[in-house]
């Protein structure tokens, strides 16, 4: 299940969703995010190729020409899509998504499926130590099928 899109030039078969773990308040988007990969972690860019804000407005990030970071093992063949939230005011793992990022996040994973023969995953689909997205993302696509 691979495809070739000869103007990225890398093979996508997996498009691998994420959650930032920021609590509800947090309004944040790719500017926040990329500053804390690259000054906290020492990357080159952020590792996600595709941030969706609370208020549903998909961002681009790391351009999807190059190898993202945001899953060990998975990054060379995958797209990165992160999700603003996901974190209760608990501290604990929290669906918090709002309507407006359910939408975006519908329509971009259509719109990569109409380019790419991928796979659509969950962070926590990969690594089993995480709980990123925290949400069952394919109990999730079974919903739009």
């Amino acid at each position: 299940m691979e495809t070739r899109n000869e103007t990225i030039m890398r093979t996508i078969n997996q498009i691998i969703v994420h959650c930032a773990d920021t609590y509800i308040h947090m309004d944040i988007g790719v500017k926040e995010i990329r500053k804390w990969h690259v000054e906290e972690r020492g990357w080159s860019d952020i590792g996600y190729h595709h941030v969706i804000c609370r208020d549903g407005i998909l961002e681009p990030g790391r351009p999807v020409e190059r190898a993202g970071a945001h899953c060990k093992g998975h990054n060379e063949h995958s797209i990165g899509i992160c999700l603003v939230g996901g974190k209760g005011d608990d501290d604990k793992p929290e669906c918090n998504f709002t309507s407006e990022q359910w939408r975006s996040l519908q329509l971009l994973v259509d719109d990569l499926l109409q380019t790419y023969d991928a796979k659509v995953q969950g962070h926590n689909e990969l690594d089993t130590h995480k709980t990123c997205p925290n949400f069952n993302v394919q109990a999730w696509a079974k919903g739009f099928d």
